[in-house]
């Protein structure tokens, strides 16, 4: 399998190995049909809330990550 490494790819793929059409994560997330649509071909104008409902449908976490963030775990 093809290396996945945009948001886009990685919420497709796990969309796709879920085995839900675009309507059924829809309906998962409680989002608009269309922003799966949306988000899977690399829209950049996805309200963030929006995005972070369709990572959560999916089991799919973020990691937030930066030197400030890693020098303070020292």
């Amino acid at each position: 399998m093809a290396a996945k490494n945009t948001l886009s790819d990685i919420i497709r793929l796990h969309r796709e190995v879920a085995q839900l059409t675009r309507l059924e994560l829809s309906l998962l997330a409680g989002v608009g049909k269309t922003v799966i649509f949306d988000i899977e071909h690399g829209k950049e104008s996805i309200r963030f809330d929006t995005l972070a409902k369709v990572l959560s449908a999916l089991n799919i976490s973020l990691r937030y990550d930066s030197p400030v963030l890693r020098e303070l775990e020292r």
